[in-house]
């Protein structure tokens, strides 16, 4: 039996240019060009939809992780960009975690876990 790779993610918006901006500042500063944005191997598209509303209504319904080893600077970068925090970040038994949303209200985390 193959198990298919997950290597990429179409993501639906009814503005395709603010979103792929605001992905490239917070999580790829060093990304330039118009096609899919390379988070560490896997490719976030971004496409204009017309069967999708301007906000996600159910964001809770998949949240995307980040897996990070430097959660501080991690956090750091996410302030710069000006991401605003959904929760406090939090230090749980498992390891550390920030919750925020993208301008079309998808919620992404970033994850430290402990070694």
């Amino acid at each position: 039996m193959i198990t298919p790779k997950l290597s990429s993610m179409l993501l639906g918006t009814t503005k395709p240019e603010e979103l792929r901006e605001w992905y490239r500042k917070a999580l790829a500063p060093e990304y330039q060009g118009e096609g899919p944005i390379d988070l560490g191997g896997f490719l976030l598209v971004i496409e204009k939809r017309d069967d999708v509303e301007a906000k996600n209504n159910e964001p809770g319904r998949m949240i995307i992780n980040f897996h990070v080893d430097d959660f501080d600077a991690v956090e750091a970068q996410l302030k710069a960009a000006g991401v605003e925090w959904l929760l406090p970040v939090a230090d749980r038994p498992s390891g550390r975690f920030g919750t925020f949303a993208d301008p079309d209200g998808n919620y992404l985390q970033i994850i430290q876990f402990n070694k």
